[in-house]
């Protein structure tokens, strides 16, 4: 009796004339739009201006894409260095293999890059991306059902993945751990979404939060896996990748959370039109001048000086030439006052 299972593609690449269409290249470039989108929409959320996480997307893509394939090349040297392999493979990126730990590592130096020269803190811009990089890891793992690769032990469970015989594969149904991962991704961006809602994290909670959720499920995902890895004490490398990076991500969240703890009142300076000035308390503090002098002058009765009151709307840019001519006005009275004052006290 036939079990049901899950079909692969019979081929990755559709050719569009001499232009190949790659299924792994579309889930890549669908899982940025999304992350971009999604930050895009926290950004703004968090008081950040628009197209912001877009920009800073524009340098760290391409490092996180370089870091990525740096990582896979480096942790599974054989598959293009070993006897009987070409190295020009290495470059092949549309073949599928990135590895997560590099993308994350290098994307952050370009991300740092970006961040420096938009001059806003680089914790508060990952806060505002963590959910959607999540999500674009759940679609991007949908490339390795389009490359058939990256699936778990033999299984006969109705979800199994079907695997056609290839170069080191044999045909089989297998546990779609690809499809497992994509899930837990989902799941991940759920629950960052609903901890920053709740408990309003800042200065990197929620990227944290991401990094150590994301490795609870990647450690018994890869675990599952049946390709060629390295072991270390018989466990697999990216599974003490795995420990180490979440020890460090609750590391920094504890921490974090008893040094600054709240959120960041201002994320990016001039995004409500200019008037902030480093981290925007310039700007509050003149707006708070401003009305606290225009309340003094109402209390002390000076609501004939229209000039200072004006000054006082005004804002400090205009108020020392208004205040000046208030202060004309005041001395052309004093004659009058004084030339009245003897016939007063006469009577």
């Amino acid at each position: 009796m036939d079990i049901a299972y899950i079909p692969s593609p019979s081929t990755g690449v559709i050719h569009l004339g001499p232009i190949p269409l790659r299924g792994y290249a579309f889930c890549i470039i669908i899982g940025v739009f999304v992350a971009v989108w999604l930050g895009n929409k926290r950004w703004i959320a968090r008081g950040g201006k628009p197209g912001t996480v877009a920009d800073i997307a524009v340098w760290a893509v391409p490092f996180g894409l370089v870091g990525g394939r740096l990582y896979h090349v480096i942790t599974d040297y054989q598959l293009y260095f070993g006897e009987g392999r070409n190295w020009v493979d290495a470059f092949k990126i549309w073949e599928g293999g990135l590895g997560i730990w590099g993308a994350i590592a290098l994307g952050a130096v370009g991300a740092w890059i970006g961040c420096r020269l938009r001059g806003i803190p680089l914790p508060a811009w990952a806060d505002a991306l963590a959910p959607g990089i999540a999500l674009a890891q759940a679609c991007g793992r949908w490339g390795n059902w389009f490359n058939q690769e990256l699936y778990g032990r033999a299984t006969d469970l109705p979800w199994a993945v079907e695997i056609s015989a290839g170069p080191n594969r044999d045909a089989g149904t297998y546990h779609p751990t690809f499809l497992y991962e994509s899930l837990w991704c989902i799941g991940v961006a759920v629950l960052v979404i609903w901890a920053d809602r709740r408990f309003k994290l800042g200065h990197g909670r929620a990227f944290a939060l991401y990094v150590a959720a994301y490795c609870v499920g990647r450690g018994w995902i890869e675990y599952m896996r049946v390709d060629e890895a390295h072991h270390i004490l018989g466990v697999r490398l990216n599974v003490w990748t795995s420990i180490v990076v979440f020890v460090l991500a609750v590391i920094y969240f504890v921490l974090s959370a008893k040094l600054r703890p709240g959120r960041e009142e201002v994320v990016e300076p001039d995004a409500s039109g200019g008037e902030g000035g480093k981290d925007g308390k310039d700007g509050k503090a003149a707006v708070e001048a401003k009305a606290k002098d225009k309340d003094k002058a109402k209390a002390e009765g000076r609501t004939e000086d229209k000039a200072a009151l004006e000054a006082a709307d005004a804002g400090p840019k205009d108020s020392a030439p208004a205040l000046a001519q208030g202060a004309v006005k005041a001395d052309l009275r004093k004659p009058a006052v004084d030339a009245e004052a003897p016939e007063a006290d006469k009577s």
